[in-house]
């Protein structure tokens, strides 16, 4: 298993610190905004794709707009495909703990769709006094991690994903008001497609896993069994070695890259208030081992919602 290097400074004077053992690193001295030139945006896409989620901390600077226009450097923004993005903004996912914005279960973000987002940038609105942690692990190093009987059985799966899924037995402490937003917003719109559970990174090269919560079955397997299976593969995900968790503070903004990381914000700050908001760069499909490519084979407007 390799091991992240020390800090080091860019050619263009960013300075890199490396958090965790295998994931993560803050970079200092930038200033993010639209006016980056080419060869600081690539600094900040090879730190991305070397350290999977990359942290700044105190960029109050940016508001929504300003947001979106830095997004747009990194790649094609998109919208989440079923819920409405923040008014008056293009791409702005908000995510607010008094609306039902507690995604406390471990995730790639969107993975119910053939070509999920490649990257996601995050920026801390408003943060608890205590608790509200975010946890990114990397699903490169623990597919790397795997025994190797496991991981050529990893290398032959596909697995169903939808986001439409048990969402209180994902979601711990799930109050009413969220299960009915999850139910009326979040599956507005139903979507089912087969990934490889083994995807090869487009930039990269390396191997990782696809599975999170919006994972239903493996193909080809029982409910029963997928569970079982699931539960193993997604425990090497989660093993501590492979994570790194990020302290917010109002104006920090992650930026993570959804091919090779899950995510996990905790849920741990009671009724203290917690306002992140998110923008998406359009992804590309995953492509398996042996060159197949994930497909969407369903979707449907849920006609439960308009009854």
């Amino acid at each position: 298993m390799s091991v992240i290097d020390k800090s080091h400074h860019t050619n263009k004077g960013l300075e890199i610190h490396p958090i965790a053992g295998r994931i993560g690193a803050e970079i200092s001295g930038i200033r993010l905004s639209a006016d980056l030139d080419t060869s600081t945006v690539h600094e900040i896409r090879q730190a991305l794709l070397r350290h999977k989620v990359i942290f700044f901390r105190g960029q109050n600077h940016l508001d929504d707009e300003g947001q979106e226009s830095f997004a747009r450097l990194l790649g094609n923004p998109v919208a989440h495909p079923t819920v409405p993005t923040k008014q008056n903004t293009d791409y702005v996912l908000e995510l607010d703990s008094a609306h039902g914005g507690r995604a406390n279960s471990w995730h790639t973000d969107v993975t119910f769709v053939d070509a999920y987002p490649q990257i996601a940038t995050l920026r801390a609105v408003v943060i608890p006094s205590a608790g509200g942690d975010t946890v990114w692990a990397n699903t490169a190093a623990a597919y790397q991690s795997l025994p190797p009987e496991l991981r050529d059985l990893a290398d032959r799966l596909w697995a169903l994903h939808s986001n439409e899924y048990d969402y209180a037995r994902n979601h711990n402490n799930v109050s009413s008001e969220d299960e009915k937003r999850y139910r009326e917003v979040f599956t507005s719109t139903l979507y089912e497609t087969e990934h490889p559970v083994v995807r090869v990174h487009p930039e990269t090269g390396e191997r990782t896993l696809v599975l999170g919560h919006f994972f239903k079955k493996f193909l080809g397997l029982s409910s029963s069994d997928s569970a079982h299976l699931f539960s193993i593969l997604q425990g090497y995900i989660t093993q501590l070695e492979n994570t790194v968790r990020w302290h917010w503070s109002v104006g920090d903004v992650a930026i993570w890259d959804n091919r090779a990381t899950q995510h996990y914000a905790i849920n741990d700050y009671g009724d203290q208030h917690r306002v992140v908001r998110r923008i998406t760069i359009d992804g590309d499909v995953p492509v398996s081992i042996d060159g197949r490519r994930s497909v969407t084979r369903k979707k449907a407007t849920n006609l439960l919602n308009k009854a």
